[in-house]
């Protein structure tokens, strides 16, 4: 018995050896990648040093793999180089500058450069960063501010869409959530995220949930663990509903 139970445990440090052996083959690879991608992008900056979107494709790639510091230096000094350039350049770079900061967390630097963007044909996108910043510091009436002047240029957009149904959820507005939630699964019915939470609206409105829930399950099982906590709330909001109806 107890040399089948050391056959096993021997295996399975095999096993688990042999996993680490290919992660790490896996991770080296991809930073390899990294590294032959980031050399051809600062390649490009030096031969054509006069061409701005080069230095914005090299901070968007550093973002994605998370070097924010050389990000920030690279589009801080990129800004300097383009001050007597065009609004519409300018703001192009302020605007991959906010990026910068919203994927390091510093959502008060991100507020403070996507406000700063007049370029209309940026203003939009900027919108839509003013109001996922909002949400990340948990300031939702903000948010829904700017989520509204980003709907103003991008009516039909799920995102956007899903984005106002979020704050009017998190501010206690059901209903109403519950109608961007609509629009939303007009032309994404399997959005698990935006099905998890038309179901705790209908919860809510005394509406048939359980479909809803179903499709999230389906679609997003993660989010929709995830969302038990909310769920919980939910009910309890419903309870206490409950209890004062039948006092």
């Amino acid at each position: 018995m107890a040399n089948n139970n050391s056959d096993k445990i021997k295996k399975l440090q095999e096993k688990n050896q042999e996993n680490q052996r290919i992660y790490t083959k896996k991770r080296e690879a991809e930073e390899a990648k990294a590294k032959a991608a980031i050399h051809e992008l600062v390649k490009k900056v030096d031969q054509d040093p006069d061409n701005y979107h080069n230095y914005y494709d090299l901070a968007t790639f550093l973002v994605e793999a998370k070097d924010y510091e050389q990000a920030e230096e690279l589009l801080m000094k990129a800004l300097g180089l383009f001050d007597k350039a065009t609004q519409d350049v300018q703001d192009t770079l302020k605007f991959g500058l906010g990026n910068v900061y919203y994927a390091a967390a510093e959502y008060d630097k991100a507020i403070k450069i996507f406000q700063e963007i007049a370029d209309k044909k940026l203003q939009g996108e900027a919108y839509i960063m003013l109001a996922q910043s909002y949400m990340a510091k948990g300031d939702n009436k903000r948010a829904m501010v700017f989520a509204l002047s980003a709907q103003s240029s991008h009516h039909n957009d799920p995102d956007v869409n899903q984005m106002i149904g979020d704050n009017l959820l998190a501010l206690g507005n059901f209903a109403q959530a519950g109608e961007f939630y609509d629009i939303v699964l007009k032309t994404q019915p399997d959005n698990g995220k935006a099905n998890f939470n038309r179901g705790l609206v209908a919860m809510v409105n005394g509406e048939e949930f359980e479909p809803y829930f179903e499709k999230a399950k389906r679609a997003d099982p993660d989010y929709f663990n995830r969302g038990q906590e909310k769920l919980k709330d939910i009910e309890k909001v419903i309870q206490l509903n409950k209890d004062k109806k039948d006092d």
